[in-house]
């Protein structure tokens, strides 16, 4: 079994910066490709960034190009996302999903899923 941690929410300003982790635990002979999503009150839970299990591609939605970078640090089997020039419309419980190979953007393709994390965004 896999068991995905996302932390680093909290409460910031608009045009202020948090970083998301997602730690691995349980059976991680196996690195993941990792997924990203959010969900805000209200709305249906959205793509946001994926990243392959060598961290040599990702994959971004379109509203967080160039804000938001996926990372990776496979010796610790985490994963991160940099979240700048945060918006208000970036509110959301941010989640964390693992499949063995696929990051893109349908979520019922991932295996496990993390807790979440609150991203609150303040105008």
């Amino acid at each position: 079994q896999v068991q995905l941690a996302e932390s680093g929410g909290g409460l910031v300003q608009a045009g202020g910066s948090l970083r998301l982790s997602c730690a691995v635990s349980g059976r991680t002979f196996s690195t993941y490709a990792r997924g990203w999503f959010r969900r805000a009150p209200g709305k249906e839970r959205e793509f946001v960034a994926g990243i392959s299990v060598s961290g040599g591609a990702t994959r971004y939605a379109d509203s967080v190009k160039g804000r938001f970078t996926i990372s990776r640090d496979n010796a610790k089997n985490t994963v991160s996302l940099q979240l700048n020039s945060l918006k208000p419309g970036d509110t959301a419980v941010y989640y964390c999903a693992a499949h063995t190979s696929y990051y893109g953007a349908a979520w019922s393709s991932y295996d496990y899923w993390g807790q979440g994390t609150q991203v609150t965004v303040s105008s």
